[in-house]
């Protein structure tokens, strides 16, 4: 082989690796992409609050009814007693005068223990009281998601998890394809 024929073949090959360097360079700048990279996920939370019913029993105590409103039995028993009791005093009209006196003073203080006895009169049952509560929990409605097509970043928030790349259509996020 010749001089000149060697220096041919090196330069060609030469030419041919170069050429095909540029022809992927090329290739490779023209390429658009078809996935954008994400960087970032954040979940988007509301409150949500739960209302639910929580009861319980107590003892209460209540008043008995009163079966007397008026006081009659203890101011009629009052009144005998004390006109009994009157009657035991003094003599003549002094007698009548203590005996109606005690009539009237024993129907006084019949009548206000009966009272008092009403008053005090009670018994306890037990009832049930329920109020409403709230369970408040976090619920996830979105995510809001970080990406870079390229050199360029950008922000989304979309409805599911995006996982690691998000498909493009036209060089734009297709999001409607999740």
């Amino acid at each position: 082989m010749n001089k000149s024929m060697l220096s041919g073949i090196v330069l060609g090959a030469v030419v041919a690796t170069a050429g095909g360097a540029i022809a992927g360079y090329s290739a490779m700048a023209n390429k658009t992409p078809t996935h954008a990279d994400v960087t970032r996920v954040a979940e988007i939370k509301e409150q949500e609050k739960t209302p639910r019913q929580v009861c319980r029993d107590v003892t209460v105590t209540r008043q008995k009814p009163v079966k007397d409103q008026h006081q009659v039995i203890g101011t009629v028993a009052g009144a005998v007693i004390g006109g009994v009791l009157g009657n035991q005093v003094g003599g003549g009209n002094g007698k009548k005068v203590a005996t109606v006196a005690g009539a009237a003073a024993g129907g006084y203080a019949g009548n206000k223990a009966q009272e008092q006895l009403q008053a005090n009169s009670t018994y306890t049952t037990t009832e049930q009281r329920c109020e409403t509560v709230y369970d408040i929990n976090d619920k996830i409605v979105g995510y809001q998601v970080d990406y870079r097509i390229g050199e360029e970043t950008g922000t989304v928030r979309m409805d599911s998890h995006p996982g690691e790349r998000i498909p493009l259509q036209n060089g734009q996020l297709a999001l409607n394809l999740q």
